[in-house]
C-alpha cells in the first residue's frame, strides 16, 4: 500500500527553507545551507534500528526512491537478508570485525594494511573491545576522541585513527556485516603551524642518549630517522633482504605514495651493514618482535618519549614524526634543490615538499649572496 504523506509533500519539500527539516513515516528531508536536499530514513525492520542517509536532491535523490528503498529493505527482511553474515545470529563484536577487516585487506590487496593494523591494535581495539559493531554511536567516537586527547595524542594522530575506524565501517558494510554505518565520524581541526625539527647538536644528544637506552631498537630507528626522513612504519617494516649497502638504497614496498626505493647515507650504510652481519639467518625484520604477530616491531612511542626526555627536550613537542621533519628541513636548507628532496623524502608531490623551504631562512640567504658575488658590481659614481 502506498504511503500518504500529509507533511512531506512534494510541494513543502520544494518550499523547504535552509536548515528546515520535515519528518514523516520515517523519513527524514532536511534542505541544507546551499541549498540542496538530503533525505535520511530512521526506521525499524525486523526488530533492527536502521538510521543512514540515503542521499540528495543533487544526486538525483527523490521521496519516491527513498520509499522504494525502504521498501527493499523491508523485502529483503521478509527473505531473511538483512545483509548480517550468514549464519550469524549476533553482530560481530568491534574486536572481531577487526581482525576480520585486516584480514579481508590483506586478501583483496589493500593499502597501508600495517598502519591500520597498528592503529587498531595499541588504540582502537583496546577502548571498544567486545561493544557490537553495529552498535556503535557517534557518542561512542566522541567518548574515543575525548580519551585520546587526555592521552596527549595530536589531533593529526587521532585524525588517522578515526580515518581507519571510518573506513572498517564502510567495508562492514561492503561486505554486508552489518546493513548501515552507523557513526557519523568528525574529524579533529589540525594545526597547521610552524613545522618543528632538530638542531644538529639537538640530535647529537638524542643519539648519544638512545644509544645507552634499554630499548635496543630505538637508538637504530633514531638513526634511520634522521638520516633518511623515513616515516615511523616505514622505518619498523624494513626487512633484511630490503637493505642494499652496496646501492645505498631500502626498498619500500609499502610506502605511502607507493613502492619506492630510499637513498640512505654512507655512514647509515655501514651502520645498517653491521646489523646484518650479526643478523640471524632466519631473521627477516631489521626491528624483530616476538610477541607481534607480524613478527616486527609495532609501536616505540615509550622508549622514543624516554629518550626525549632524557636527552631534555620535551616529549610533547618532539615526536617521532620529528625525524621526518628533522631530516627534509636539513635538506632544505643544505640548499638541496626540492624536486631532490621530494625523491628522498617520497612525498607525493613538490608542494608538500615546499612547506619545508621556509624553515630558517638562512640558506636562502647564503644563495642570495651567492648570486650577488658572481655579478661584477660598478663601482657607484
Amino acid at each position: 500500500m502506498a504511503l500518504k504523506f500529509q507533511k512531506l509533500t512534494r510541494a513543502n519539500i520544494r518550499n523547504a527553507k535552509p536548515n528546515e527539516k520535515i519528518s514523516e513515516h520515517g523519513i527524514v528531508f532536511e534542505r541544507m545551507a546551499n541549498g540542496d536536499g538530503r533525505y535520511r530514513i530512521n526506521i525499524m525492520v525486523d526488530g533492527n534500528r536502521i538510521h543512514r542517509v540515503v542521499g540528495k536532491e543533487s544526486d538525483g535523490v527523490t521521496r519516491q526512491k527513498v520509499e522504494e528503498h525502504i521498501a527493499q529493505l523491508r523485502t529483503d527482511a521478509r527473505h531473511g537478508r538483512l545483509n548480517l553474515p550468514k549464519g550469524r545470529k549476533v553482530t560481530l563484536s568491534f574486536k572481531e570485525a577487526a581482525n576480520q577487516y585486516v584480514a579481508k585487506l590483506e586478501k583483496e590487496g589493500g593499502k597501508e594494511i600495517v598502519k591500520k593494523q597498528s592503529r587498531l591494535e595499541l588504540h582502537l581495539i583496546k577502548f571498544f573491545k567486545e561493544k557490537p559493531l553495529a552498535k556503535l554511536t557517534n557518542f561512542d567516537v566522541e567518548r574515543y576522541k575525548k580519551q585520546r586527547k587526555q592521552a596527549d595524542a595530536k589531533h593529526a594522530t587521532i585524525n588517522r585513527e578515526l580515518a581507519v575506524l571510518s573506513h572498517m565501517l564502510n567495508k562492514a558494510v561492503e561486505w554486508r556485516w552489518i546493513d548501515f554505518n552507523p557513526c557519523n565520524i568528525k574529524r579533529l581541526p589540525e594545526e597547521s603551524g610552524r613545522i618543528t625539527y632538530l638542531t644538529t647538536e639537538q640530535i647529537k644528544r638524542i643519539v648519544d642518549v638512545a644509544k645507552a637506552d634499554q630499548n635496543k631498537h630505538v637508538y637504530p630507528f633514531i638513526v634511520i630517522g634522521v638520516d633518511t626522513s623515513m616515516r615511523r612504519m616505514e622505518i619498523l617494516t624494513i626487512r633484511l633482504e630490503h637493505i642494499d649497502t652496496k646501492k645505498r638504497v631500502i626498498y619500500i614496498p609499502n610506502a605511502k605514495a607507493g613502492p619506492r626505493e630510499q637513498p640512505i647515507t654512507q655512514y647509515l650504510a655501514d651502520f645498517l651493514q653491521a646489523y646484518l652481519d650479526v643478523a640471524e639467518p632466519d631473521q627477516v625484520w631489521l626491528f624483530p618482535s616476538e610477541n607481534s604477530k607480524s613478527g616486527h616491531v609495532i609501536s616505540i612511542e615509550k622508549a622514543f618519549r624516554r629518550v626525549i626526555a632524557t636527552a631534555g627536550l620535551d616529549p610533547k613537542e618532539v615526536v617521532r614524526h620529528t625525524l621526518r621533519h628533522t631530516a627534509i628541513t636539513h635538506l632544505v636548507q643544505a640548499g638541496i634543490d626540492l624536486p631532490t628532496v621530494q625523491r628522498i623524502s617520497g612525498h607525493k608531490t613538490l608542494q608538500m615538499v615546499m612547506r619545508y623551504s621556509h624553515q630558517n631562512g638562512e640558506h636562502i640567504r647564503s644563495a642570495m649572496d651567492k648570486l650577488e658575488q658572481r655579478y661584477d658590481r660598478l663601482p657607484a659614481e
